[in-house]
């Protein structure tokens, strides 16, 4: 799961209302990671109700690979710290800060204070994965590994 979620892979948050939002994360400390601030509805909804659930997942056809992971929580709005969010920007958008767009510079080099960057920690109370992989057969049919929907 780990290796997995180590991916720059977009996961979706989804908070009361109910509200679905993709976003970036990192996942460390046993704890994803997103940045959020004064600017995003996200950093209301959470403020006003701190329960979400995340979702992280891989599907390719080609391979037949698919492969989930579903979080519950109750999030908490903690400080901005650069070296994470370098961490977490890097991952997505690579190591040469140079080559990124002007729009992510800013989350690194901001005041965090005055702009209101924080970051949105959720440390799963429920953490699931699941691999829901089957085999792809010659000519792109699929050969059933057992039944979708038993549960899992």
């Amino acid at each position: 799961m780990d290796a997995f979620l180590q991916q720059p892979l977009t996961a979706r948050i989804a908070t009361s209302g109910p509200t679905v939002r993709p976003v970036w994360f990192l996942w460390e400390e046993g704890a994803f990671w997103t940045l959020t601030g004064p600017w995003a509805r996200l950093f209301d909804r959470v403020k006003d109700d701190p329960d979400v659930a995340l979702v992280v997942d891989d599907c390719d056809l080609a391979t037949g690979c698919v492969r989930q992971v579903i979080a519950r929580g109750r999030a908490e709005l903690v400080p901005f710290d650069v070296p994470r969010g370098r961490r977490k920007l890097a991952r997505y958008l690579g190591a040469d800060e140079a080559l990124w767009d002007e729009r992510f510079l800013h989350y690194l080099h901001d005041d965090p204070g005055e702009r209101g960057t924080m970051w949105l920690r959720l440390v799963p109370a429920s953490l699931t994965a699941t691999d829901l992989s089957y085999s792809v057969a010659p000519a792109g049919r699929a050969v059933d590994r057992g039944r979708f929907g038993s549960g899992r």
